[in-house]
């Protein structure tokens, strides 16, 4: 079979790989039909990841075809199609215990594409398949599925769940890129007065503006101004960061109101400086998260009742052994457009 195999800082390579194969009893092997890539793959990409060694298989976003399962899987059979999860969880751990599948303890948690192979490939296999992929209904599409994977879980778990999104609340996102437009989708569900998004793509503020924000701004329009006039002098009660540098970070706790929560979603690869020194008196709360995916479930029972639509998210479409073409599309946006890139079988 062939992968997209990471080869050092700045290389990949779509090229010839073993074969994925049932190797614990707790494991699936799905065919993949349809993957996406993740602003996370060009970070690592980037060096930011060192975690992940040349050779690596990318990807942690599919919805597949199981082909092969081990003894010990329950719930799954050869030909189910299913949306595997971007966290494995082993189910047994502390934190599997506690609903926190990120921080699994026992050979789970994000390991995709960054301790394990991935599946940006054919075929992928898939550890604790009975608690990390699940079965797809009828209805919802491919296409629709795998944005499931990560970015809508992690928006609303990392951003709207830990920063704490209220009726009312005047909500801004740093970062309108694929998760922080999830962002928004999932940030509507709690009817926030108003959504502010700001990046510097004048195509990402407009597919934002297009999924519900009330305001786009690009950072050289000044945001605190309008923040301020938005909310009485006070700032934002909700800011999500999702972009993953030092000078988002430090954007985003300049906008919060006194009280409220600045809800870091960026992964990043460099320090960020936390400015206490201006903070310690506000009041603030600032939350990191790894999503955990216990609201995958929850997510796909709304997408199923049409209260999610997550069609306009992709922008490019290619065929799977156009997987370079497509990082290139991706890694691009100010140019091309790109929010998520599918490809497929």
């Amino acid at each position: 079979m062939k992968g997209l195999v990471y080869g050092g800082a700045g290389e990949r390579s779509w090229i010839q790989v073993p074969d994925a194969e049932v190797r614990d009893a707790r494991d699936a092997v799905i065919r993949v039909d349809a993957v996406t890539i993740c602003g996370t793959d060009l970070h690592i990409l980037a060096g930011d990841v060192p975690e992940v060694t040349p050779g690596r298989i990318l990807g942690h976003e599919a919805v597949g075809t199981v082909v092969g399962l081990g003894s010990a899987v329950t719930g799954l059979a050869v030909g189910d199609r299913v949306l595997a999860s971007c966290i494995s969880a082993c189910g047994t751990c502390r934190f599997c215990r506690e609903g926190a599948y990120g921080q699994c303890r026992a050979g789970g948690g994000w390991i995709l594409g960054h301790t394990i192979d991935g599946v940006q490939s054919e075929y992928a296999r898939i550890p604790f398949a009975d608690l990390s992929t699940y079965r797809l209904p009828q209805q919802v599409s491919n296409e629709a599925a795998v944005m499931l994977a990560d970015i809508l879980p992690t928006s609303y778990e990392v951003g709207v769940l830990n920063g704490r999104v209220r009726p009312g609340d005047t909500v801004v996102v740093v970062g309108a890129g694929p998760i922080g437009l999830a962002a928004v989708l999932t940030a509507k569900l709690y009817s926030p007065a108003h959504i502010v998004v700001i990046d510097k793509a004048e195509s990402r503020l407009q597919a934002a503006k297009s999924l519900g924000a009330d305001v786009t701004l690009t950072p050289e329009r000044v945001a605190l101004g309008t923040v301020h006039a938005l909310t009485g002098g006070l700032g934002a009660d909700v800011v999500m960061e999702a972009v993953g540098t030092p000078q988002t970070f430090e954007l985003c706790t300049t906008l919060v109101r006194p009280g409220g929560t600045v809800a870091n979603i960026g992964v990043h690869g460099k320090p960020a400086t936390l400015h206490l020194e201006d903070l310690w008196i506000r009041n603030l709360t600032i939350t990191t998260g790894l999503v955990d995916t216990y609201s995958t479930p929850k997510l796909l029972q709304m997408l199923v009742a049409g209260q999610l639509d997550v069609t306009q998210l992709v922008t490019h479409r290619f065929p799977l052994e156009e997987i370079e073409q497509a990082y290139e599309v991706f890694a691009h946006p100010a140019q091309t457009g790109a929010l998520k890139v599918l490809l497929t079988r």
